[in-house]
């Protein structure tokens, strides 16, 4: 069973928690990377009195893009979020109330705002598939050294150009003079944060596992049936399947 567990609004309740804390933390180590020994520009995201705030982009305003934003409005960030959905830029418009901007997601405004940012978070997600390169590297050249960029999108292939995975070890890297963290499973920082959050989501879909044998548990339940991804060495969800180019057998 894994995040493609959905639930009756359509949402991916196992993923949420997880989700939420990475968009968060993507705030807090990007406002960490920019700091000068670091090698980043420089930039306090708040700003102080009579100093602009730094620019966040966030592309994406799912669960990770909105947790982020909350975190960049709260140290006084100047925030957009970039969808290509307008009903959930309309609700992102009403639900923080004027304190971000929206924008439409073409590769013009991404790369726009992207030269005007100080830190851009990459949190597209499509569930099952390999997230798409909406960031390219040429975009890069128009961005002031030391700014950084956070691909919370890393676990599903990243949605930079130039993003590859890293560890926590070893989170930073440069490309062309802009720091890029990219650190796969960022929620493992915050262990202890993540796994509570992570049993509070699991534990029903866990109960009713146990009770029932997870076979009569996936018929009962179409939601648990979303998240069986391999069943009998074969793989049982047709997004990951076409991803990975691998063969998808249904469950029976």
């Amino acid at each position: 069973m894994l995040i493609t567990v959905t639930d009756a609004a359509g949402g991916l309740p196992l993923l949420a928690p997880m989700s939420e804390v990475a968009g968060r933390m993507a705030i807090q180590v990007g406002a960490w990377a920019l700091e000068k020994h670091q090698g980043g520009s420089g930039v306090l995201l708040g700003g102080v009195p009579g100093v602009a705030p730094g620019k966040v982009t966030i592309i994406g305003g799912g669960v990770v893009g909105i947790n982020a934003a909350k975190m960049a409005i709260g140290i006084g960030a100047n925030v957009t979020i970039i969808d290509r959905d307008l009903k959930r830029l309309r609700e992102l418009d009403l639900h923080f109330n004027n304190t971000i901007k929206t924008r439409y997601s073409t590769l013009e405004n991404i790369e726009s705002l992207v030269h005007q940012s100080d830190v851009v978070v990459g949190s597209v997600l499509i569930p099952g598939k390999t997230a798409p390169k909406l960031v390219l590297k040429s975009m890069l050249d128009g961005m002031r050294p030391g700014s950084v960029m956070v691909d919370v999108a890393i676990d599903q292939g990243g949605c930079f150009e130039t993003s590859k995975p890293t560890t926590h070890d070893n989170p930073i890297y440069d490309v062309n003079g802009i720091k890029h963290y990219c650190v796969a499973n960022i929620p493992g920082a915050v262990a202890r944060t993540s796994t509570l959050a992570l049993n509070n989501a699991t534990l029903p879909f866990v109960l009713e596992i146990a009770n029932k044998g997870y076979v009569q548990a996936v018929k009962d339940n179409p939601h648990l049936l979303n998240g069986l991804t391999v069943h009998k060495g074969n793989i049982s969800h047709q997004g990951v399947a076409k991803g990975l180019n691998m063969n998808y057998v249904p469950f029976h």
